[in-house]
Protein backbone atom coordinates (compact mmCIF):
# COMPACT_ATOMS: atom_id res chain seq x y z
CA UNK A 1 0.00 0.00 0.00
CA UNK A 2 1.30 3.88 -0.34
CA UNK A 3 1.51 5.93 2.25
CA UNK A 4 0.65 9.65 2.18
CA UNK A 5 -0.99 12.28 4.37
CA UNK A 6 -2.29 16.11 4.03
CA UNK A 7 -4.01 19.58 5.98
CA UNK A 8 -6.04 25.37 9.69
CA UNK A 9 -8.47 28.77 12.10
CA UNK A 10 -11.09 31.54 12.78
CA UNK A 11 -13.05 33.53 14.57
CA UNK A 12 -16.03 34.20 16.23
CA UNK A 13 -19.00 35.75 15.75
CA UNK A 14 -22.88 35.58 16.97
CA UNK A 15 -25.75 34.75 14.58
CA UNK A 16 -29.49 33.70 15.27
CA UNK A 17 -28.91 33.39 19.24
CA UNK A 18 -25.57 31.14 18.83
CA UNK A 19 -22.31 31.14 18.22
CA UNK A 20 -20.22 30.03 15.27
CA UNK A 21 -17.22 29.09 17.01
CA UNK A 22 -13.73 28.27 15.17
CA UNK A 23 -11.69 27.27 17.67
CA UNK A 24 -8.53 24.97 18.29
CA UNK A 25 -9.68 23.20 21.28
CA UNK A 26 -7.69 22.95 25.01
CA UNK A 27 -9.31 19.69 25.87
CA UNK A 28 -9.70 21.23 29.78
CA UNK A 29 -11.95 24.00 28.36
CA UNK A 30 -13.48 22.10 25.73
CA UNK A 31 -14.21 18.39 26.46
CA UNK A 32 -15.96 16.22 29.53
CA UNK A 33 -14.43 12.79 30.12
CA UNK A 34 -17.27 10.63 30.86
CA UNK A 35 -16.38 7.17 32.14
CA UNK A 36 -13.45 5.01 32.34
CA UNK A 37 -12.44 7.02 35.97
CA UNK A 38 -8.24 7.14 35.09
CA UNK A 39 -8.34 5.40 32.18
CA UNK A 40 -9.32 8.58 30.46
CA UNK A 41 -7.03 11.23 31.36
CA UNK A 42 -5.83 14.71 29.83
CA UNK A 43 -1.78 15.85 29.36
CA UNK A 44 0.25 17.99 28.02
CA UNK A 45 -1.52 21.12 29.51
CA UNK A 46 -4.53 20.52 27.86
CA UNK A 47 -2.88 19.51 24.46
CA UNK A 48 -3.46 15.60 24.29
CA UNK A 49 -6.19 13.47 25.81
CA UNK A 50 -5.82 9.74 25.68
CA UNK A 51 -8.38 7.10 26.42
CA UNK A 52 -7.76 3.73 27.29
CA UNK A 53 -9.33 -0.09 27.34
CA UNK A 54 -8.20 -2.68 29.84
CA UNK A 55 -10.27 -5.85 30.83
CA UNK A 56 -12.23 -4.01 33.23
CA UNK A 57 -13.48 -1.15 31.27
CA UNK A 58 -12.95 1.37 28.40
CA UNK A 59 -13.48 5.22 28.48
CA UNK A 60 -15.11 7.90 26.91
CA UNK A 61 -15.54 11.76 26.52
CA UNK A 62 -17.56 14.28 24.77
CA UNK A 63 -17.86 17.58 23.93
CA UNK A 64 -19.40 20.46 26.10
CA UNK A 65 -20.96 22.25 23.40
CA UNK A 66 -23.86 20.63 20.96
CA UNK A 67 -23.80 21.93 17.47
CA UNK A 68 -26.38 22.11 14.91
CA UNK A 69 -24.07 21.85 11.64
CA UNK A 70 -20.25 22.25 11.94
CA UNK A 71 -17.02 21.57 10.42
CA UNK A 72 -15.08 19.07 12.75
CA UNK A 73 -11.85 17.89 13.05
CA UNK A 74 -9.84 16.03 15.31
CA UNK A 75 -6.44 14.58 15.30
CA UNK A 76 -6.06 10.45 16.49
CA UNK A 77 -3.34 8.22 16.74
CA UNK A 78 -5.24 4.90 16.85
CA UNK A 79 -4.05 1.35 19.51
CA UNK A 80 -1.13 0.13 18.08
CA UNK A 81 0.23 -3.75 17.76
CA UNK A 82 -2.78 -6.42 18.25
CA UNK A 83 -5.73 -4.50 18.46
CA UNK A 84 -8.02 -7.18 17.51
CA UNK A 85 -11.21 -6.89 19.12
CA UNK A 86 -11.22 -2.86 19.99
CA UNK A 87 -13.12 -0.01 18.31
CA UNK A 88 -12.02 3.21 18.75
CA UNK A 89 -15.49 5.29 18.23
CA UNK A 90 -15.72 9.31 17.09
CA UNK A 91 -18.90 10.05 15.98
CA UNK A 92 -21.85 13.23 16.51
CA UNK A 93 -24.78 12.29 18.17
CA UNK A 94 -28.06 13.30 19.47
CA UNK A 95 -29.80 11.71 22.28
CA UNK A 96 -33.14 9.26 22.42
CA UNK A 97 -34.98 6.77 20.20
CA UNK A 98 -34.86 9.01 16.64
CA UNK A 99 -31.55 10.34 17.41
CA UNK A 100 -29.53 11.19 13.97
CA UNK A 101 -26.09 10.49 14.50
CA UNK A 102 -22.93 10.27 11.90
CA UNK A 103 -19.92 7.83 12.66
CA UNK A 104 -15.89 7.31 12.60
CA UNK A 105 -15.95 3.40 13.87
CA UNK A 106 -12.02 2.24 13.97
CA UNK A 107 -12.43 -1.47 13.74
CA UNK A 108 -8.75 -3.27 15.30
CA UNK A 109 -7.20 -5.87 13.57
CA UNK A 110 -3.96 -8.25 14.06
CA UNK A 111 -0.39 -7.26 14.25
CA UNK A 112 0.21 -6.61 10.48
CA UNK A 113 -3.74 -6.23 9.07
CA UNK A 114 -4.85 -2.85 8.55
CA UNK A 115 -7.69 -1.13 10.70
CA UNK A 116 -10.82 -1.23 9.23
CA UNK A 117 -12.48 2.63 9.27
CA UNK A 118 -16.16 2.11 9.46
CA UNK A 119 -18.26 5.31 8.90
CA UNK A 120 -22.56 5.00 9.05
CA UNK A 121 -25.23 7.68 9.09
CA UNK A 122 -28.13 7.52 11.63
CA UNK A 123 -31.36 9.66 10.74
CA UNK A 124 -34.39 9.64 13.19
CA UNK A 125 -32.91 6.36 14.69
CA UNK A 126 -32.19 4.31 11.34
CA UNK A 127 -29.03 3.72 10.50
CA UNK A 128 -27.98 0.76 8.19
CA UNK A 129 -25.82 3.04 5.79
CA UNK A 130 -22.42 1.73 6.42
CA UNK A 131 -19.19 2.20 4.25
CA UNK A 132 -15.79 0.89 5.45
CA UNK A 133 -12.94 1.74 4.15
CA UNK A 134 -9.11 0.76 4.45
CA UNK A 135 -6.58 3.86 4.94
CA UNK A 136 -3.18 4.39 2.65
CA UNK A 137 -0.86 4.77 5.82
CA UNK A 138 -0.55 3.48 9.58
CA UNK A 139 -2.99 5.14 11.67
CA UNK A 140 -0.96 3.72 14.42
CA UNK A 141 1.82 5.39 13.65
CA UNK A 142 1.47 8.88 14.35
CA UNK A 143 -1.93 11.54 14.24
CA UNK A 144 -4.07 12.01 11.80
CA UNK A 145 -6.79 14.09 11.29
CA UNK A 146 -10.43 12.80 10.64
CA UNK A 147 -13.18 15.61 9.61
CA UNK A 148 -16.59 15.70 9.60
CA UNK A 149 -18.13 18.75 7.54
CA UNK A 150 -22.19 18.51 8.49
CA UNK A 151 -24.00 20.88 6.33
CA UNK A 152 -27.83 21.42 5.17
CA UNK A 153 -26.34 19.69 1.85
CA UNK A 154 -24.30 17.00 2.94
CA UNK A 155 -22.42 15.38 4.87
CA UNK A 156 -18.66 14.60 3.98
CA UNK A 157 -16.39 12.56 6.37
CA UNK A 158 -12.90 13.25 5.44
CA UNK A 159 -9.12 11.58 6.43
CA UNK A 160 -6.16 14.43 6.45
CA UNK A 161 -8.30 16.75 4.03
CA UNK A 162 -8.97 13.69 1.08
CA UNK A 163 -12.42 13.17 1.09
CA UNK A 164 -13.67 9.87 2.07
CA UNK A 165 -17.63 9.51 1.47
CA UNK A 166 -20.23 12.09 0.61
CA UNK A 167 -23.85 11.50 2.15
CA UNK A 168 -25.88 13.93 0.53
CA UNK A 169 -29.44 15.61 1.54
CA UNK A 170 -31.76 13.26 -0.28
CA UNK A 171 -35.20 14.82 1.27
CA UNK A 172 -36.45 15.50 -1.86
CA UNK A 173 -36.44 11.81 -2.57
CA UNK A 174 -38.04 11.17 1.17
CA UNK A 175 -35.37 10.11 2.50
CA UNK A 176 -34.77 12.15 5.97
CA UNK A 177 -31.61 14.41 6.57
CA UNK A 178 -30.11 15.26 10.19
CA UNK A 179 -30.65 18.68 10.34
CA UNK A 180 -33.24 19.51 13.39
CA UNK A 181 -31.48 17.94 16.29
CA UNK A 182 -28.61 19.26 17.55
CA UNK A 183 -25.63 16.76 18.16
CA UNK A 184 -22.35 16.45 20.57
CA UNK A 185 -19.09 15.12 19.99
CA UNK A 186 -18.01 11.34 21.37
CA UNK A 187 -15.34 9.05 20.97
CA UNK A 188 -14.72 5.99 22.83
CA UNK A 189 -12.57 3.03 23.33
CA UNK A 190 -14.46 0.08 24.01
CA UNK A 191 -13.99 -3.86 23.63
CA UNK A 192 -16.47 -5.33 20.80
CA UNK A 193 -14.45 -8.22 20.24
CA UNK A 194 -18.13 -10.15 19.75
CA UNK A 195 -18.14 -8.65 16.36
CA UNK A 196 -15.33 -6.17 15.63
CA UNK A 197 -12.59 -8.12 13.96
CA UNK A 198 -13.43 -10.85 11.22
CA UNK A 199 -16.97 -11.03 12.63
CA UNK A 200 -16.01 -11.91 16.08
CA UNK A 201 -13.71 -14.90 15.02
CA UNK A 202 -10.45 -12.57 16.54
CA UNK A 203 -10.77 -11.95 20.12
CA UNK A 204 -9.35 -9.34 22.10
CA UNK A 205 -5.50 -10.46 23.74
CA UNK A 206 -5.81 -9.31 27.04
CA UNK A 207 -2.09 -9.72 27.35
CA UNK A 208 -1.57 -6.24 24.92
CA UNK A 209 -3.44 -4.26 27.45
CA UNK A 210 -3.80 -1.55 28.27
CA UNK A 211 -4.85 -0.42 24.96
CA UNK A 212 -4.40 3.45 24.44
CA UNK A 213 -6.18 5.94 22.10
CA UNK A 214 -4.58 8.83 21.88
CA UNK A 215 -6.33 12.79 20.15
CA UNK A 216 -5.02 16.50 19.73
CA UNK A 217 -5.95 19.25 17.82
CA UNK A 218 -10.08 19.24 18.70
CA UNK A 219 -11.43 21.68 15.89
CA UNK A 220 -14.81 22.95 15.99
CA UNK A 221 -15.53 25.60 13.22
CA UNK A 222 -19.87 24.98 14.03
CA UNK A 223 -22.62 26.72 15.62
CA UNK A 224 -23.12 25.84 19.31
CA UNK A 225 -26.71 25.04 19.94
CA UNK A 226 -28.50 27.13 22.31
CA UNK A 227 -28.97 25.28 25.62
CA UNK A 228 -32.43 25.22 25.39
CA UNK A 229 -32.40 23.44 21.65
CA UNK A 230 -34.73 21.22 21.32
CA UNK A 231 -35.30 18.30 18.30
CA UNK A 232 -38.31 20.70 16.96
CA UNK A 233 -36.07 23.32 17.09
CA UNK A 234 -35.15 25.60 13.80
CA UNK A 235 -31.58 25.41 12.71
CA UNK A 236 -29.84 28.50 14.27
CA UNK A 237 -26.95 28.33 11.25
CA UNK A 238 -29.34 27.78 8.28
CA UNK A 239 -29.23 31.55 7.36
CA UNK A 240 -25.70 32.27 9.06
CA UNK A 241 -22.86 33.72 5.86
CA UNK A 242 -19.08 34.21 5.70
CA UNK A 243 -18.75 30.49 6.69
CA UNK A 244 -17.65 28.47 3.30
CA UNK A 245 -18.14 25.03 4.85
CA UNK A 246 -21.74 25.81 5.69
CA UNK A 247 -23.18 26.88 2.01
CA UNK A 248 -21.23 24.01 0.56
CA UNK A 249 -22.91 21.61 -1.38
CA UNK A 250 -20.40 19.76 -3.40
CA UNK A 251 -16.52 18.85 -4.24
CA UNK A 252 -14.69 20.59 -6.80
CA UNK A 253 -12.95 18.49 -9.16
CA UNK A 254 -9.49 18.22 -7.25
CA UNK A 255 -12.25 16.37 -4.48
CA UNK A 256 -13.88 14.73 -6.87
CA UNK A 257 -10.71 12.98 -8.03
CA UNK A 258 -9.78 12.51 -4.82
CA UNK A 259 -12.94 11.08 -3.51
CA UNK A 260 -12.62 8.33 -6.60
CA UNK A 261 -9.52 7.33 -5.67
CA UNK A 262 -10.23 6.96 -2.36
CA UNK A 263 -13.25 4.73 -3.28
CA UNK A 264 -11.84 3.20 -5.93
CA UNK A 265 -8.74 1.73 -4.15
CA UNK A 266 -9.77 1.48 -0.04
CA UNK A 267 -13.17 0.83 -0.20
CA UNK A 268 -13.89 -2.38 0.94
CA UNK A 269 -17.77 -1.95 1.44
CA UNK A 270 -20.88 0.22 0.51
CA UNK A 271 -24.44 -1.05 1.58
CA UNK A 272 -25.00 1.18 -2.15
CA UNK A 273 -24.14 -1.64 -3.85
CA UNK A 274 -25.59 -4.35 -1.57
CA UNK A 275 -28.17 -6.14 -3.66
CA UNK A 276 -28.58 -9.07 -1.10
CA UNK A 277 -28.98 -7.02 1.54
CA UNK A 278 -31.38 -4.97 -0.01
CA UNK A 279 -33.51 -7.27 -2.64
CA UNK A 280 -36.36 -5.01 -3.13
CA UNK A 281 -34.00 -2.49 -4.34
CA UNK A 282 -31.29 -0.02 -3.15
CA UNK A 283 -32.33 2.76 -0.40
CA UNK A 284 -33.20 5.72 -2.89
CA UNK A 285 -30.31 8.58 -1.47
CA UNK A 286 -27.86 5.67 -3.31
CA UNK A 287 -29.30 7.18 -6.64
CA UNK A 288 -27.51 10.80 -5.66
CA UNK A 289 -24.20 8.84 -5.28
Amino acid sequence: MVYSPFFGLALTFVIWGSLIVASKANFYSDIDITWGNDRAKIVNNGEILQLSLDRYSGSGFQSKNEYLFGNIHMKIKLVPGNSAGTVTAYYLSSQGPTHDEIDFEFLGNLSGDPYILHTNVFTQGKGNREQQFYLWFDPTQDFHTYSILWNPSQIMFSVDGTPIRVFKNAESLGVPYPKNQPMRLYSSLWNADDWATRGGLVKTDWSQAPFVASYSNFEADACVAPKSSSSSSSSPCQEASGSAWLSQEGLDSKGKERLKWVQKNYMVYNYCTDTKRFPQGLPPECSLS
